[in-house]
């Protein structure tokens, strides 16, 4: 196990980093503003999923092929891209619908927020090397199992990430719902989530170095 002044370092760094919102927490808002905040825990919970895939990888040395294969690199990430896109069109195309506390989201939307999740944060080859290169500067190999303080490190991460995140949505969700009852008509909101779903996805391909 780690020096707790090295845990404190890596709390400290950690925060400084994930508070900073990428793809995966601009996908939970816009989960959140659009369809609600159960939604938007529901995609929260699905990118942590993802994470964990990633810090699981990390352990096991597949981050370290994908860090050092270019063809596994940009095959994930433009993988990544393309799915982005896909919810963005399958979001303009959707029928009209909103989403109310009296009325909550109903099972199946938000079992497809999850899994999505899940999806966009895996296929983020971004947040494999960010993994990959920032859990390995707190590991100290003589102070027990690498494997062991990668998943310590990375379960740090992850609740940093959960608290991070659901700030994220719950800020997000109270501002759709203002904005549904207020300002914009659903079909605008429509076209602003699926905007917010293609520009991502356009970012992604494009982009050199995204953030979480």
């Amino acid at each position: 196990m780690p020096e707790w002044s090295t845990i404190s370092l890596f709390v400290a760094a950690a925060l400084i980093l994930v508070i900073m919102p990428g793809p995966n927490t601009l996908y939970i808002m816009t989960r959140s503003a659009q369809q609600g905040l159960v939604a938007g825990i529901a995609s929260c919970l699905g990118v942590l999923v993802g994470t964990l895939v990633h810090v699981t990888a990390a352990a096991i040395g597949i981050s370290a092929l994908l860090l050092s294969s270019a063809l596994a690199f940009y095959t994930l990430k433009y993988a990544g891209a393309a799915y982005l896109v896909y919810l963005g069109i399958r979001t303009l195309l959707a029928q009209e619908q909103t989403t109310t506390e009296a009325d909550p989201a109903p099972e199946k939307s938000l079992r497809a927020a999850f899994y999505q999740g899940i999806t966009v944060n895996v296929l983020n080859p971004k947040t494999a090397v960010f993994i990959s290169a920032f859990l390995p500067q707190f590991i100290d190999a003589g102070r027990g199992s690498v494997t062991a303080q990668i998943f310590l490190l990375g379960a740090i991460l992850v609740t940093i990430g959960a608290m991070s995140d659901l700030t994220y949505a719950l800020l997000a969700g109270k501002a759709g719902k203002w904005l549904r009852r207020n300002v914009l008509p659903l079909r605008t909101q429509r076209y602003l989530a699926g905007g917010v779903y293609l520009g991502l996805g356009a970012a992604t391909a494009l982009s050199g170095a995204l953030r979480k």
